[in-house]
């Protein structure tokens, strides 16, 4: 796995509402360059919400967001997203009515490695599904469609909302080694993965979300020596097959 190298990421006491709902309740956390730290907690802990506050889609109301040595606190997701900030929601949101090859042409390409050639070349069932609609497309497919996508804005910093839900264990490790091999060329990744088997045996860190708050952290070696610890606080899998 790769070392800490310099912060890209420093979100410090984060308080994000829903309405009159205190979701986030004074989160922080880090993220290295080139470094893959995963988020872990029960369903309701504030996961999503926090990298929707990242991405400055629900803003904190208080707190600070430094990204790349900028304080993006109050950027909106658009201008975040040009910083080269690649994010895959829960759910996939892919265009179901465009083809594979039209839904890649949605975004506004950033220059890099990540070309149409090089995304079909990670993903040969992108390719050969290339004229297919996105509706029509398996959940692994939608999947790959959905971080293809991020990758074509050829980011410095992914981030990924529960990539394996949903899927056949085969398809898992496809997407899951897609993400290590991100990480692995240098790219920062976040991951937020209900499977905590998946996200600790890939991840350098690990930050442990309860109730809205980061109730633990350590390195993913740490914590895979302790499952029970996992269990405890984050009431996620430690099992590969995904059963608790």
């Amino acid at each position: 796995m790769s070392q800490t190298n310099s912060e890209i990421l420093r979100a410090e006491d984060l308080h994000t509402y829903y309405g009159k709902s205190h979701i986030l309740q004074g989160v922080s956390l880090t993220v290295g360059e080139g470094e893959l730290v995963t988020v872990l907690g029960r369903n309701g802990a504030g996961k999503t919400t926090t990298l929707r506050t990242l991405m400055g889609l629900t803003p904190a109301r208080h707190g600070t967001i430094n990204l790349f040595d900028r304080d993006i606190t109050r950027w909106p997701p658009h201008k975040i997203a040009k910083l080269g900030v690649g994010y895959v929601p829960e759910g996939r949101k892919i265009f179901g009515h465009l083809t594979v090859h039209d839904n890649l042409r949605v975004p506004a390409a950033r220059p890099g490695t990540w070309t149409l050639n090089t995304i079909y070349d990670l993903f040969p069932r992108l390719a050969e599904r290339r004229s297919s609609k996105g509706a029509n497309l398996s959940g692994g497919e939608q999947e790959m469609l959905a971080i293809a996508r991020a990758l074509l804005l050829n980011p410095k910093f992914l981030m990924l909302d529960e990539p394996s839900q949903g899927l056949a264990p085969v398809i898992v490790d496809e997407v899951m080694h897609t993400i290590r091999q991100m990480r692995d060329e240098g790219i920062a990744v976040l991951l937020i993965e209900q499977n905590a088997w998946l996200a600790l045996g890939s991840a350098d860190r690990a930050y442990v979300l309860g109730d809205g708050r980061i109730v633990d952290s350590d390195s993913a070696a740490a914590f895979l020596e302790n499952k029970e610890r996992v269990k405890a606080l984050a009431g996620a899998s430690l099992d590969p097959a995904g059963t608790q």
